[in-house]
């Protein structure tokens, strides 16, 4: 239909949805079990929000199901591009996905614990980085008792690897 039958109310409205936790289009979504049932669950979330929309007014609801769908389209291609690592098929002594790993700031002598885990699952606040993030990347391969360096901006930061640990 040309656009002169058509009023300016009439168009349907996109959606702004908020992208996903960044990952690179070349890089594999590795995912930890936890991480991907993390995802289904998610998933199962966003089904039953649209399954019990209570929303009365016809365009309000057209609304609320297009963002929904299109959370949901952008979480279906992450679930569909998942690829589960298990920790038990990882090297036990050195750093690869999926493992706890123990570092201490060599300047102060700092304790901190991180799990490397998928891009969606990544939660500092619970002590997981993504296997994307630069430390994460400055730890993989490594052993314990290594040294890694962390190139800041201004500055580098040595840490020592103390533990690694599967969980």
């Amino acid at each position: 239909m040309s656009r002169g039958f058509v009023k300016d109310g009439d168009q349907e409205e996109v959606p702004m949805v908020p992208k996903r936790a960044y990952l690179p289009d070349d890089v594999p979504n590795f995912v930890t079990r936890a991480g991907f049932e993390q995802l289904m669950a998610e998933k199962e979330a966003l089904i039953a929000e649209k399954e019990t929309l209570g929303i009365a007014h016809e365009n309000e609801k057209r609304l609320a199901l297009n963002f929904i769908n299109a959370k949901l389209q952008l979480l279906n291609s992450r679930i569909t591009d998942a690829r589960i690592i298990d920790p038990k098929d990882q090297p036990q002594d050195e750093v690869t996905f999926g493992a706890r790993v123990t570092i201490k700031a060599v300047v102060t002598g700092k304790l901190q614990t991180f799990q490397i885990v998928g891009a969606d699952e990544a939660d500092i606040s619970k002590g997981k980085i993504s296997f994307i993030s630069p430390l994460a990347r400055a730890l993989l391969n490594k052993k314990t008792g290594q040294r890694v360096t962390l190139k800041r901006e201004k500055e580098e930061i040595l840490y020592d690897i103390v533990e690694i640990s599967y969980i």
